[in-house]
Parts: C-alpha cells; structure tokens; sequence
C-alpha cells in the first residue's frame, strides 16, 4: 500500500523537481498567467481539461454594443455577480508569481484575467491584455468610472434585483435566468450620455496595440516564457506562445488539462498553479 502511494506521488515530485529547475535555469521569465490561476480564489474558468466550453460562450462585442436588450441582460447579471466577484481575494498562486517577481526573475506578467489580483498579490510588471473588470469606460467619449460606482447606481436604479441571488459564472457573471429583462434599467454615461461598458476586451473585440506591443517587447528580452493556468484556445495569448517557440525560447506549463501549446512545451505540469508554485513561497 505505501509502496503504491509512493509511486503515485513520484511524478508530482518530478514535475516539482523540474519546474524548480527551469526557473533556476532561465533568469528572464515570460509569464503568461490564465483562469486556472483564479480559480483557488473562488473564480470560475470557463473551460474544461479538454479546452472546451464548460458553458455557453460569453457576451461578445457585437451583441454587447448591438442591442441594448443584450446589455440590459449584461447588466443585470453583472449587478448580482459582482457582490461576490468584487470581495475576491488573491490566493498562493498569484503570491508565488509575485515573489517570482521580487526575486528579480520575472521579466513580465501577461495576464488573460481581468481579477486585478496578481497586483493585489503585489505584482508590479503586469500588462492586463484583457483589460480590467473593475473600471467602465464609455464607448463614446471614453469617460472612465470606478465598477463600484456603477454597482451604486444600478442598484439605486434597479432595487427589486439588487437582492436577487444566482450561481456565480466566469469574471464577475451570474447565472439568472427566467428574469424578464427588458424591465431592467441601465444608466448612461454621467458625461456625455452614450453606452457604458466594462473596461475589457469582449470577444470579437481587438486587444489594444499598446498591451501587445508592450508584451512582445518583454518577450524579446526574456530568455523563457512560464504559462500558468492558461489552455492558451483564445489567439490573443497563444500567440506569445507561438513567438516563444519560434524564438527559440523553453515554455513551461503549468496546467490542469490540454493547453493549446503542448506540442511546443519543454515542461508540464499538471497541477494546481498554487501547489505547482508553492515552492516559491
């Protein structure tokens, strides 16, 4: 029975071995950190171990600023999501990247996450290629709020809701059905009245230029690049990857499951992102 239980664990004990040694080998890491790296904090991914869907796809940009029915449905979910998604907390993962960071061995942290908790966590060197999810921008004349205070007036607009409890989704969503919709109110921009949105990318949206060329100039000055909890499906972040490889840079994972990168990686590991790191701490 020991002898069984010890041969189970050998291959955590390598993997922790060798992700160990690759970050002692590479002093300049690339970091590139996904949902898995939340998820120890009470956030859900959105993908199962195979890469796929666990749920129906997100609100995408066209749909967003198309309908204002679609917004009406963003709203009132994110009115009730983000009572638990606004209280979240970093956890050992992002303190472990952070540490990597004080180290002085982290030449960057790309993050898919719009949590905010890596610089919770005390990172410092983070690009948020996603954007942030507790800021609102207006698509018109650009005029940014804080998500609390936009959590103050849909609530103030919207009372008969603000009590309503739903299963927590994906970045600050909840799942609320059978609601009529269209009775919900959403306010317009306080500055020049247009449509408010939440300060991240949406899918069908471009990343801005600046985040990715800010991202590939850190990549060119790292010597290797680390991906923790990312299966890497959406381009925007497999394309570092890509670079990587075609560079000639080591990638290591750190995954729960198939990352879109395998066939590229020097190292995986499947584990939990705060168990595999927990040596840093």
């Amino acid at each position: 029975m020991a002898a069984a239980a010890a041969a189970s664990y050998m291959p955590l004990m390598q993997d922790s071995t060798r992700l160990q040694e690759f970050i002692g080998r590479h002093r300049r890491l690339f970091v590139l950190t996904g949902a898995g790296c939340s998820t120890g904090s009470g956030i859900p991914d959105y993908r199962d171990a195979d890469g796929q869907w666990k749920r129906a796809q997100p609100m995408t940009f066209q749909a967003f600023m198309g309908s204002e029915a679609a917004r009406q449905r963003y709203w009132a979910r994110s009115l009730i999501g983000w009572r638990r998604f606004g209280q979240v907390r970093p956890n050992r993962a992002h303190e472990a990247l952070a540490r990597l960071e004080g180290l002085g061995r982290s030449e960057l942290l790309l993050t898919q996450n719009v949590d905010r908790l890596h610089q919770a966590a005390g990172s410092e060197e983070v690009v948020d290629l996603h954007g942030r999810l507790d800021r609102v921008r207006c698509t018109g004349c650009g005029h940014v709020m804080p998500r609390e205070a936009m959590q103050e007036r849909l609530s103030l607009l919207n009372p008969a809701w603000a009590g309503l409890e739903a299963a927590e989704a994906p970045d600050g969503d909840a799942d609320l059905e059978g609601q009529d919709f269209h009775l919900f109110r959403v306010p317009p921009c306080p500055a020049c009245g247009g449509v408010l949105k939440p300060d991240v990318v949406f899918f069908g949206e471009s990343v801005p230029r600046e985040r990715v060329e800010a991202a590939f100039r850190a990549l060119d000055r790292a010597d290797a690049m680390l991906i923790v909890g990312s299966s890497l499906m959406v381009f925007s972040g497999f394309r570092f990857a890509q670079a990587a490889a075609s560079a000639g840079k080591p990638l290591a994972a750190i995954n729960l499951g198939r990352t879109r990168a395998d066939p590229m990686l020097a190292l995986k590991v499947e584990q939990p992102c705060a168990e595999a790191l927990g040596f840093l701490l």
